[in-house]
């Protein structure tokens, strides 16, 4: 009997790669969802009220736009050099060995992903409960149902995954094309809002820029989950990298404009301080139903953000199973669909759990400086390769290099240090998180170790 030579279903199972299937729309379209969340609906009034005028307003979102530009330009060299899964896992462990990357792995599922995830379902439940007369149990409930469903999806293959998260993306990139629309077309507005004056005793403050520029970073933070899923882009020279850069650049132009639109609807002093500003300008535009207009957006938004972390994390963990620094059950592919069903599902358990237990929010502001240390360490592994590993191919390469990855990395730990002298008892519990994965990491690889010999 004739012996098949077609490689068994089992067998791609255990292969190391995934399925590459994301093209660049898909790549593009997973950026801009992974960030656009609920930060440009609700940061803009806190922001306007640090700063004080108008100028230092757009200097932040200018100056935030262009920090994720640098570390989108500088991920794009270590993307196209490791296209693999697990994103700024494979790139600290090729630029500094496996403790950084498992240090950063373990902070991605216990708090950083998975809290990510819970997060965005706790605003979902907000939401859900100013749009329907359901109570704040009823809606943390529809909350995980939504983590349920989408994990679900993901689980189905990374091509439905990828389906669920364009479609949503342009949803909500049209959500704010039209909030745009509509306030610079609505009767009130003015483009004398943009002649504001503050009062002769507001001086201009660099600390205020700086603590404008955190929740400025928030509302663009998730530009480089991409990399995550860089095992599964096909042709990732052109996908990968024209996906992070279009990606971040929609971004900017997107929330420039917005920004623009709620300053022509609203003077400055009503921006100043708004905790709906979104809600408070359209119901400006539209009465009520702007208002319920806004909250389904955002609950469009939140859904699309959740998916995109649905999609990205679970590929960190199964790279480092994949290495035998993790729990084994993470490496598992699933067959029919090739993805890493096990890691999908338990990150959807983990984050519905940390979701349940409501007291998240605390240990999520502990870390989550921890995660500008990582982003840092990543722009400076541009640097690290270019010398350690001067010999591997690099399909691309940095624009304004060694400025640009300096720059990033240098805004990325003045961020770092800026939280730990200002709010130095959450950073220090930040990094008890963070080294609480030291005991785990001796556990994993003397097992590695034993296993070798």
């Amino acid at each position: 009997m004739k012996t098949s030579t077609t490689q068994p279903t089992s067998a791609i199972a255990q292969s190391d790669e995934l399925k590459r299937d994301l093209g660049l729309t898909d790549c593009a379209l997973l950026v801009i969802g992974s960030v656009i969340g609920s930060g440009i609906f609700l940061t803009p009034g806190k922001i306007a009220l640090t700063v004080q005028s108008v100028e230092s307003v757009f200097l932040v979102w200018v100056a935030g736009g262009l920090l994720s530009f640098f570390g989108a330009l500088a991920y794009a060299e270590l993307g196209a050099m490791f296209p693999r899964a697990g994103g700024i896992y494979v790139f600290l462990r090729e630029a500094y060995g496996p403790l950084t990357a498992f240090l950063y792995g373990w902070c991605t599922f216990f708090v950083m992903q998975s809290g990510s995830v819970a997060t965005l379902a706790a605003g979902f439940a907000i939401y859900l409960g100013y749009l329907l007369p359901v109570s704040s149990g009823v809606a943390k409930i529809c909350a995980i149902g939504v983590i349920a469903f989408l994990t679900l999806m993901n689980c189905l293959g990374v091509r439905a995954g990828a389906r669920v998260q364009n479609l949503l993306t342009v949803v909500k990139m049209g959500s704010l094309v039209g909030i745009s629309v509509v306030l610079f077309t609505m009767s009130g507005g003015s483009f004398a809002h943009f002649s504001y004056a503050p009062s002769a005793s507001t001086a201009f403050s660099w600390s205020a820029i700086g603590i404008a520029m955190v929740a400025v970073l928030w509302a663009y933070e998730g530009w480089h989950v991409l990399t995550y899923n860089a095992g599964e882009v096909s042709n990732p020279k052109r996908n990968l990298t024209g996906g992070l850069l279009l990606g971040t650049l929609a971004i900017i132009a997107l929330y420039l404009t917005v920004n623009l639109a709620y300053l022509y609807a609203l003077p400055f002093e009503k921006i100043s301080g708004s905790r709906r500003l979104a809600s408070d300008a359209m119901e400006l535009a539209l009465g009520p139903v702007g208002g319920t207009l806004i909250a389904v957006a955002i609950l469009i938004s939140i859904t699309g953000a959740i998916n995109s972390n649905t999609m990205g994390g679970p590929r960190v963990y199964f790279a480092m199973a994949r290495e035998n620094l993790f729990f084994k059950p993470f490496a598992y592919v699933q067959p029919r669909y090739v993805v890493p069903t096990f890691s999908i599902v338990l990150q959807g358990v983990w984050a519905s759990l940390l979701t349940l237990m409501g007291s998240f929010d605390r240990l999520f502001s502990y870390v989550i400086f921890v995660c500008w240390i990582f982003y840092g360490l990543g722009g400076v592994a541009v640097l690290v390769l270019r010398w350690k590993r001067p010999e591997l191919d690099r399909p691309y390469k940095t624009w304004g290099y060694p400025f640009v990855p300096l720059l990033f990395a240098l805004m990325a730990f003045l961020i770092v240090g800026n939280t730990m002298v200002n709010d130095f008892k959450n950073s220090f519990w930040g990094l008890v998180v963070v080294f609480t994965g030291l005991p785990a990491y001796w556990y994993w690889s003397r097992k590695r170790e034993r296993m070798k010999r």
